[in-house]
């Protein structure tokens, strides 16, 4: 696959996410942030195991390849269940505004994790992140910045996602992408399950009344997203990758305006711009490129 068509697929897995976030407002009136995430992760595996049979028939003699993939799955799977959660959780005590511009630290921490690993990103992956950073910090800010204690929470969730586009960057390229997403899905809804029983006292009737907004973060967030990311991730460099992930923040703010009514600022639409040429201009070559 051309890195220009990866680059389609990471477009729609940020728009699809970007709507889920209108979901996840709606579905937060009624079930907790463990309870959310266990049943659209658990519905987001079930989606999904259809399409990874053939994989799985594809390689049922080969135990490396299911080693890893199930190591894969595990540390994606955690790695997600906890951003998700922590995120909820964050965006409870901080607000959205704020959660939204801390969150989208992970367009910073992925490039300085990338140096960890052995790479050296460009002058122009740098230019591009903070150009998107600032762009969210227009389109999400709202509130004065003060770390308290749902501050906190977002820096780690921003950290979490950042090891989340990591892993998969380092696990997707060995293992099928879909059978990666059921596993990870599936470990992230058992561990959210954990916390739900523990944490939280899960009522049936309060998940059916949030079932459609529940249904479209489980089918389309996790089923379809999430597997676009990974197959995505596989034809381009992770600093290219995060940015156009960012693009969820613009996504989320134009559903917010559309389906719930929410208008837009000129700063906002400031904030929008900034994200949109931070993205296209990081997927320009150079003159001369191959790649």
């Amino acid at each position: 696959m051309k890195e220009r068509n990866a680059g389609i697929l990471l477009l729609l897995t940020s728009l699809i996410w970007g709507l889920s976030f209108v979901a996840q407002s709606v579905s937060a009136e009624s079930i907790g942030p463990f309870t959310f995430n266990a049943v659209r992760l658990i519905i987001g595996a079930i989606v999904l195991i259809p399409f990874a049979l053939p994989g799985i028939r594809k390689h049922n003699k080969d135990a490396l390849y299911f080693r890893k993939a199930i190591k894969g799955g595990i540390l994606c799977g955690l790695c997600l269940a906890a951003a998700s959660v922590t995120q909820q959780a964050g965006i409870a005590a901080s607000g959205a505004g704020k959660g939204g511009f801390i969150t989208s630290l992970y367009i910073i921490i992925v490039p300085i994790l990338s140096i960890f690993l052995g790479r050296k990103p460009g002058a122009r992956t740098w230019i591009c992140a903070f150009s998107a950073l600032i762009g969210m910090y227009f389109l999400t800010l709202s509130e004065g910045l003060s770390l308290s204690k749902g501050d906190l929470l977002l820096i780690i969730c921003a950290l979490l996602f950042a090891l989340h586009i990591m892993w998969i960057d380092r696990v997707g390229k060995d293992v099928d992408g879909v059978l990666l997403s059921m596993l990870q899905f599936l470990i992230g809804g058992i561990a959210s399950g954990i916390g739900m029983l523990i944490l939280e006292d899960p009522d049936i009737s309060s998940i059916m009344d949030a079932w459609l907004p529940v249904l479209y973060a489980g089918a389309f967030s996790c089923g379809i997203a999430y597997t676009l990311q990974i197959v995505g991730q596989k034809y381009m460099n992770p600093d290219h990758a995060v940015l156009i992930l960012s693009l969820e923040s613009v996504w989320a703010a134009l559903g917010g305006a559309l389906i719930l009514g929410e208008r837009m600022t000129g700063k906002e639409l400031f904030g929008c711009l900034l994200v949109f040429a931070a993205v296209i201009f990081s997927q320009i070559k150079p003159r001369g490129s191959v790649s």
